[in-house]
């Protein structure tokens, strides 16, 4: 079992398969990109399946969700997804994706046993999303969850980053319309997770801001803490439901106290916590021949010592040295 010392326990494997993306987000990374791991330092297919086998058999993880970087840019994808579904127990699975190959992929991640994904676009105007991403690639991405939704890779759900002076005002126009296209909306507070080290409180779109918004179109009905559980996003029932919003306030309503996450690197290290500076190293255990046993203890005395919180608020904060495509989301 992956239990800290302040009780809580990990059930929740993140598990990042790249660091590499097809989009230059102004929030992650610079326009070149970055320096991208080399491939002898990423886990091998094998590497992976073997850490989730030890995850979800032996320390307790019945959520797995692949991430990375953009995961569908790992080759192995399909067969990963699918001999992790073959696991007894049988874990949950999903995705985080850009959504820009989900068109293609959506049929065969569900036939593998992909139960659902995560995808992230932050704006309805094509403009705007060249803008942040870079990229001219939005049709891309509504068509990719499209085909998800009617892969039934469901619910889908839409992770939605507000930046000043950007797409701001868009929140009520993302609400209508993932409604309409059935499809589950959470708005994410930028965190300082970006490659450049650019991140400012002050300059971020809050909770608040976001709700305050909503609140101009939509009649928002708070759900309950039970609900909620160790989820981290706090959702209200629309105009009375049946739809929900969500709003993952990881900056200015932490929930690090019902915290179930531990997370993989793409080059095999254990992460407590997104903002964690310290990381431990599987990738050299499984290499130098460690048996199981050494790794699943190795991975226990690395949650055992996972802090009480983020440390966002602590005057000597320190943003993490790796950015968000190279941790995970």
């Amino acid at each position: 079992m992956l239990i800290d010392t302040y009780g809580r326990v990990a059930t929740d494997l993140r598990v990042s398969l790249t660091d590499r993306c097809n989009l230059r987000c102004t929030y992650c990374m610079p326009e070149e990109g970055l320096q991208w791991l080399a491939k002898p330092d990423l886990l091998t297919d094998d590497e992976i399946v073997r850490l989730v086998r030890l995850a979800v058999t032996r320390l307790g993880v019945t959520e797995v969700r692949f991430t990375g970087g953009e995961p569908l840019l790992r080759p192995g994808l399909v067969g990963i997804v699918e001999r992790c579904a073959a696991l007894e127990p049988r874990p949950r699975i999903s995705l985080t994706t850009n959504g820009i190959g989900l068109k293609r992929t959506a049929a065969a991640l569900q036939a593998a046993g992909l139960d659902r994904v995560n995808v992230s676009l932050d704006t309805l105007r094509p403009e705007v999303f060249k803008t942040l991403t870079r990229r001219d690639r939005h049709q891309d991405v509504l068509d990719g969850m499209a085909a998800a939704r009617d892969a039934g890779l469901t619910p889908v759900k839409v992770n939605a980053v507000l930046m000043p002076g950007l797409n701001a005002d868009e929140a009520p126009d993302l609400l209508a319309w993932a409604i309409t296209q059935r499809y589950e909306l959470r708005f994410i507070e930028q965190m300082p997770l970006d490659a450049q080290h650019g991140w400012k409180r002050d300059g971020m779109i809050t909770a608040g801001d976001i709700l305050e918004s909503l609140r101009t179109r939509f009649a928002l009905t708070p759900e309950g803490a039970d609900e909620r559980g160790s989820a981290p996003a706090e959702r209200w029932t629309v105009d009375g439901g049946p739809h929900t919003v969500g709003v993952i306030a990881s900056v200015t309503r932490p929930f690090c106290r019902a915290c179930d996450r531990t997370r993989l690197t793409a080059d095999g290290q254990v992460r407590t916590c997104l903002f964690a500076t310290e990381e431990t190293d599987l990738r050299a255990a499984l290499r130098s021949g460690a048996p199981d046993e050494e790794i699943a203890a190795l991975w226990e005395r690395a949650m055992w010592g996972k802090k009480a919180g983020s440390g966002l608020d602590a005057p000597d904060f320190l943003q993490p040295e790796r950015p968000m495509s190279a941790i995970g989301g």
